[in-house]
């Protein structure tokens, strides 16, 4: 993967019962288990609505959740590493 590809940033997020979706402003579309992301999986869907672009959508906040997330990261296939320093 190059770096331009790394360079991603998202232009829309979105969740389904399943899965969290991200558009990226270069047209290409993610989709990603929400059984990566602990926090959202558990979340109601109306706290999966308040997430905010930071960074100019370099990355993905929800505040409420205490969540982020990188684009660089998912197109890297990383999910949540939380309970990996939860546990350190």
């Amino acid at each position: 993967m190059n770096s331009l590809e790394l360079n991603a940033t998202a232009k829309k997020v979105w969740c389904d019962e399943n899965n969290l979706w991200v558009l990226l402003r270069d047209g290409r579309q993610l989709s990603i288990p929400l059984a990566y992301f602990p926090r959202l999986l558990k979340a109601k869907p109306k706290q999966r609505k308040k997430y905010e672009l930071s960074g100019g959508g370099v990355g993905i906040h929800w505040d409420e959740l205490d969540e982020d997330i990188s684009v660089a990261g998912l197109l890297l296939g990383q999910g949540d590493a939380t309970f990996l320093r939860e546990s350190a």
